[in-house]
């Protein structure tokens, strides 16, 4: 789970996480005058106006005294992370896990598959507008085949289509050689389909292929197709029926549960009412006792059953209930509740980009990306060095425990180059000893992988580079985040789990405080409240027996509210009803049934350690912070530069 870093700035008054893309024009010496630096690193005009115009909107914080409040803020912040940094704790595995999680989801909307989903969403909510039914043939290859089968599988579908296309029926061939089972007995049809319900490649041969036509072969991870199309239709959305089914099969009498359904049916037809007879004979279970009501379904989605399918959609109006009919799971008689076209697209497209991010076609969309920026990119790989690298694979890869290789002046050797930008062999090396992990492939084709995902990084941070020279406020977001980190770690481990922990630091505070913990006359009470006042005098009873196990029994059975602490009598309109004295007590106020237990009646003076201890602790946090900065200010030199000052109070009141 990520910290709660926006909430935790927002607090102490420095940042919000809110952006936009838009560039900013700006001064061109902004970059380079300084307003302050931390151990000598500067902080520029650039970033403190950028920070103080978004935390800022209103006119009235734009005075000298609210800019330089805001500047001993932001100096006593860069202090706190200039500490962490010292410390390393930008170099923790939690902290770079949790620094990659905000930078992943920040730079989402600046990468080129950020559009790349869009269009893919939009072409999947083009292709539901319509259904396409078409038959297919299947040779199958195993998940991770051989170059040699792949090549006998690919021969093979060939010779397949040149057979159809020499004359041979497609539904004969797919009874004769396809490696889909259901084939022998379907001929390799497989109805109307639409987006979505078939793998990714076959979904777009299908659309991509005319009436009458039979595709190219296609590479799916099923093995090699070829896709007849016999028709296309506007697309029909969803149905939303109910159902009253006798079962077949098992032994059961088939002409039995034919009576059954055609009685039911002509119960129906005399004004019988649906619910009850659904309820009395349907054998359904999961359906029976809500009138028999399915999920709406679309086209495709009871291809094992089209008989149900076709009779659903032929239904027009809600209400109509069809003839009886048998299915291979029995006989049925529907009834239409709705029938729900395709929704607008600005309706669908958040639900239809979670589908969407989830299908395979995403993965397929980013491999054609990848390629096109390793062109952009102008990758140029030296085969020599990576076949020399790729000799050292061996099995130990296969336990995510390989071996780096003893190979001499790693770091120079290149192993390919991105705009004149090379990596390394060491690099490589050093990505694949954090990145490798047990796997089932062999050993060469998993450093390929390992091999491929390291260009992708290294393109990554190409690209990265591009988005923040074109885009500023995207530089000053990842710095907001990575010393946003920073300063939770070290505050919590500084401040915050000190002042909570502290028992020891607690109470001497309080004790050399204790004038300022002071409070008028109040009450120690629990309140117990109820919508009615049934819990009332049992409860007051177990209080009086001191029986607490009793006592949270009753609480829980009643669903009784409970608030307890110190109030003054005018805190709670409760009080003005009761005696304000010891005791147990009945009331009511504003529908709402009260026992009150008035444990002790306190005099004004100073609270006990336990009543003020929430706010010991808030105050002891104050007192902490405020020392360890005093600190923090003598081990990091601190220099504000009064020319660099001047400058943005100008270009802040000026605003």
């Amino acid at each position: 789970m990520l910290k709660p870093v926006a909430l935790m700035l927002l607090c102490i008054g420095i940042f919000s996480f809110s952006f936009g893309q838009g560039k900013r024009s700006k001064p061109k010496n902004e970059k380079t005058i300084t307003v302050f630096s931390v151990g000598g690193n500067p902080v520029t005009a650039n970033e403190f106006l950028y920070l103080y115009k978004k935390n800022h909107t209103k006119k009235e914080d734009f005075t000298q005294q609210k800019v330089e409040e805001y500047l001993e803020l932001f100096i006593n912040f860069k202090l706190k992370v200039q500490e962490a940094r010292q410390r390393g704790m930008d170099t923790s595995p939690s902290f770079v896990k949790e620094y990659n999680s905000y930078k992943d989801e920040l730079r989402k909307p600046y990468l080129p598959d950020a559009s790349l989903t869009d269009s893919l969403v939009k072409k999947t909510y083009d292709r539901l507008k319509e259904e396409v039914k078409a038959s297919h043939i299947l040779i199958t290859l195993t998940p991770d085949p051989s170059a040699a089968d792949t090549l006998e599988a690919y021969n093979r579908i060939v010779d397949i289509r040149d057979k159809i296309f020499g004359g041979e029926d497609f539904a004969r061939a797919a009874s004769l050689y396809s490696e889909d089972p259901s084939a022998r007995t379907n001929q390799g049809s497989l109805g109307y389909f639409t987006a979505l319900q078939m793998v990714y490649p076959f979904e777009s041969a299908a659309y991509q292929t005319k009436v009458g036509d039979v595709s190219q072969p296609v590479r799916t991870k099923f093995g090699y197709h070829l896709v007849k199309v016999f028709d296309r239709r506007a697309a029909r959305g969803e149905v939303e029926v109910s159902h009253i089914m006798i079962r077949t099969g098992e032994e059961r009498d088939s002409e039995t549960a034919k009576n059954s359904i055609f009685t039911i049916y002509d119960q129906l037809q005399a004004g019988a009412k649906w619910e009850e007879l659904c309820k009395q004979y349907s054998e359904d279970p999961a359906t029976k006792d809500n009138g028999g009501k399915l999920r709406p379904f679309g086209t495709g989605a009871m291809a094992g059953v089209p008989e149900f399918e076709n009779m659903a959609f032929n239904l027009e109006k809600a209400g109509d209930i069809s003839d009886p009919f048998q299915s291979q799971y029995g006989w049925h008689i529907i009834r239409l509740e709705q029938k729900i076209p395709l929704a607008a697209f600005d309706a669908i497209a958040p639900s239809l980009k979670n589908r969407v991010l989830r299908d395979e076609r995403t993965e397929v969309s980013k491999q054609a990306l990848q390629i096109r920026l390793r062109k952009e990119f102008n990758l140029v790989e030296n085969k020599d060095v990576k076949q020399v690298v790729f000799l050292h694979a061996d099995s130990s890869l296969q336990n995510g425990n390989w071996k780096l290789p003893d190979l001499p002046d790693t770091e120079k050797m290149q192993l390919f180059s991105l705009k004149g930008r090379s990596a390394s062999v060491k690099e490589f090396l050093d990505y694949v000893q954090v990145s490798q992990a047990a796997n089932t492939q062999t050993p060469a084709k998993y450093l390929e992988q390992l091999y491929n995902n390291f260009i992708e990084t290294s393109i990554l941070q190409s690209v990265e580079e591009k988005i923040v020279q074109e885009n500023p406020t995207y530089s000053f977001l990842l710095k907001e985040y990575y010393e946003g980190i920073l300063l939770f770690e070290i505050m919590e481990k500084e401040v915050w789990n000190k002042a909570s922990e502290d028992s020891v630091g607690q109470h001497a505070f309080y004790n050399n405080h204790i004038s300022d913990y002071q409070a008028g006359e109040r009450s120690k009470t629990v309140l117990y409240s109820s919508k009615t006042d049934e819990f009332t005098s049992p409860l007051k009873e177990l209080i009086g027996q001191g029986d607490e196990r009793k006592i949270q029994d009753l609480l829980k059975a009643k669903r009784v509210k409970v608030e307890s602490g110190f109030f003054k009598k005018e805190e709670k309109a409760v009080f003005a009803k009761i005696p304000w004295s010891k005791g147990v007590y009945s009331t009511e106020n504003e529908g709402i049934y009260y026992l009150a237990w008035l444990k002790e009646i306190l005099p004004a003076g100073s609270m006990s350690f336990d009543e003020a201890r929430s706010a010991v602790i808030s105050d002891y946090q104050v007192y902490l912070e405020k020392k360890w900065l005093e600190e923090l200010k003598k081990k990091h030199s601190v220099k504000v530069d009064e020319k660099g000052k001047k400058y943005i109070l100008q270009q802040l009141q000026a605003k």
